[in-house]
């Protein structure tokens, strides 16, 4: 261990040498790269770190405490578990890509002050349209264009909130924060854009299901847990988060049931799980905020495994649509065994992890005694049951056999999966483990006759609903179709109001290149009067101060071109 040394800046500096070293070597150093910076910060004493004067700023590049620990943790643990996954893939920017994507999120999130978190921010961005890009399709570039768009957008939109806040106050300390001013509401709002928030969350469902097998476990990993980071840091307790959360639960799961590509009900149901979170960091108390912390930690692992099995399967079967697969469990069956036990985690069965974290949140909704949030969790639950406790394995391993016979999942698959699949029933069985790094003492017991007895009872209600409405043929059938979203708004109307203001903005940029060009032709026959041949002027300017003042005159125009066009 070095004393100081942000473990974000191992995996980050190491990722950049990735392409350098030659395979095999590179699959040994990518896995042992995450595994060093992992003990780097489980060594770190806690505290405050790095501090800079920047501009009368202070900036504190590296914080540990026990919020800032949990998801460290967890996100070196998922890089760990990425690169493991995607080792049997010779293509470097996988590694390249991942590792710095996830650098960037370890040292946002332990980011002492809103600048430093700036940058990692900006940073996550940039690393991980690469794991889109990868895919080299051209829905993947077009997918990953609008997710950078976004992502990007969210860190401009961050910025003009420090800006204000530290004109405001005079500080850039990542603190708790409030609503109350434009810089804090702004802060939120770009917390908000990278949580998928209602409106906000397209970005989501549209980039993830286009990136690589390999990159949609890392995506699924990072970038909205960040956001969550983001908001139980600075905005725990603020009660608007609350209805928020809870709708960001039940939305989703109308779009996930009737979506036909599984990869992309997987990513409703992300939203779906955000919104658990979400909740419990309105609520703000400390059960909640352990819940939060706690419900992140084991979601960054059982979806990451039922995101490893689609990417087995479109890996090998060559397609994740619902309508296509079914009958996998003959050629694929540990990747099927995998799938269920990441279904049974996210559906929160007793004795997986999804149970021992989920409920602490809806627990801390029932001791503040709101009823009707406490009912819509209920609903969200059984919902998610439906749609990727059932819904994800049936479609693809069972359910109509489409006669696709393919080859197991490569070997470095199977053992990331095993590893994934071994800690959802881990933490699961023992709960105790994943409490005692809770940010806050932990007094929850989760197996009592009540808590089993009603989760036992949602799920096998829901699990009656599912199979009457597959006997009754009422359940909606996997078809080759587009589900819009809301999306569609903005994206239909957007070229209709951008067409136009582009056909203006390409008239003007004509007529001012035209107006400089002009006047560059003006301006050099000038020139040319004074210092030609016959002009008294030639006389006293050699040659080479002819040059370097006609370099500077075409310099200055050309600066003006390319600030007006």
């Amino acid at each position: 261990m070095i004393d100081g040394l942000n473990p974000a800046l191992i995996l980050i500096v190491g990722a950049l040498l990735v392409p350098l070293i030659p395979q095999p070597s590179r699959r040994v150093y990518v896995v042992l790269l995450p595994l060093v910076s992992m003990l780097q910060l489980i060594l770190h004493p806690s505290g405050t770190f790095g501090e800079i004067s920047f501009f009368n700023m202070t900036l504190q590049t590296f914080r540990l405490d026990g919020l800032s620990f949990v998801f460290g943790l967890i996100f070196h643990i998922a890089a760990v578990l990425g690169v493991i996954y995607a080792i049997h893939d010779d293509d470097p920017i996988h590694p390249t890509a991942g590792l710095l994507y996830a650098g960037a999120a370890i040292g946002a999130a332990l980011a002492g002050d809103l600048v430093t978190l700036f940058v990692y921010w900006e940073l996550t961005a940039v690393s991980s349209v690469f794991l889109i890009w990868a895919r080299r399709t051209e829905s993947a570039f077009k997918a990953g264009m609008r997710y950078l768009i976004v992502q990007v957008g969210s860190g401009v939109v961050l910025l003009a909130g420090v800006i204000i806040l530290f004109s405001e106050t005079g500080s850039v300390a990542f603190n708790e924060m409030n609503l109350d001013s434009i810089g804090g509401k702004l802060i939120f709002l770009a917390f908000g854009i990278k949580c998928a928030f209602p409106f906000l969350h397209n970005w989501l469902q549209d980039a993830y299901p286009e990136a690589t097998a390999s990159g949609t476990v890392l995506l699924s990993a990072f970038t909205t847990k960040l956001a969550v980071y983001a908001l139980a840091r600075g905005y725990a307790g603020t009660e608007i988060l609350i209805w928020i959360g809870a709708i960001m639960t039940a939305f989703p799961i109308f779009f996930a049931v009737i979506e036909n590509d599984l990869r992309r009900v997987l990513a409703y149901s992300l939203n779906n799980q955000l919104g658990f979170m979400v909740v419990a960091i309105g609520i703000g108390t400390p059960l909640a905020l352990n819940g939060a912390a706690a419900h992140a930690f084991c979601h960054i692992l059982y979806k990451a495994l039922l995101f490893m099995s689609m990417g087995a399967v479109l890996l090998r079967a060559g397609t994740c649509k619902g309508s296509e697969l079914g009958g996998l469990y003959k050629s694929m069956p540990f990747t099927t065994v995998c799938c269920i036990i990441g279904a049974a985690s996210i559906s929160a069965f007793p004795l997986f992890s999804g149970f021992v974290s989920k409920s602490m949140i809806v627990s801390a909704v029932a001791y503040e005694h709101l009823t009707l949030i406490w009912l819509m969790l209920i609903f969200a639950s059984a919902g998610v049951f439906h749609h990727s406790g059932i819904k994800i394995p049936y479609f693809a391993f069972f359910a109509h056999d489409s006669g696709i016979r393919c080859e197991e999942a490569p070997l470095s698959m199977r053992v990331a999966m095993g590893i994934t699949a071994a800690l959802c029933i881990g933490i699961g069985v023992f709960p105790g483990a994943l409490y005692a790094i809770m940010p806050y003492p932990v007094d929850y017991v989760p197996y009592t006759v009540a808590h089993v007895i009603t989760q036992l009872q949602l799920l096998m209600y829901s699990a009656l609903a599912f199979t009457v409405m597959m006997l009754w043929k009422i359940y909606p059938p996997e078809l080759k179709s587009t589900n819009l979203d809301t999306d569609w708004f903005y994206r239909a109307a957007a070229p209709a109001i951008i067409k136009p203001i582009s056909a203006q903005v390409a008239r003007l940029t004509i007529s001012t290149q035209q107006l400089i060009a002009g006047t560059a032709t003006i301006g050099l026959a000038a020139f040319h009067h004074l210092l030609g041949p016959q002009a008294k002027l030639s006389r006293a300017v050699d040659s080479n101060a002819m040059v370097a003042l006609v370099t500077l005159t075409l310099s200055i125009f050309l600066l003006l071109y390319l600030v007006l066009s």
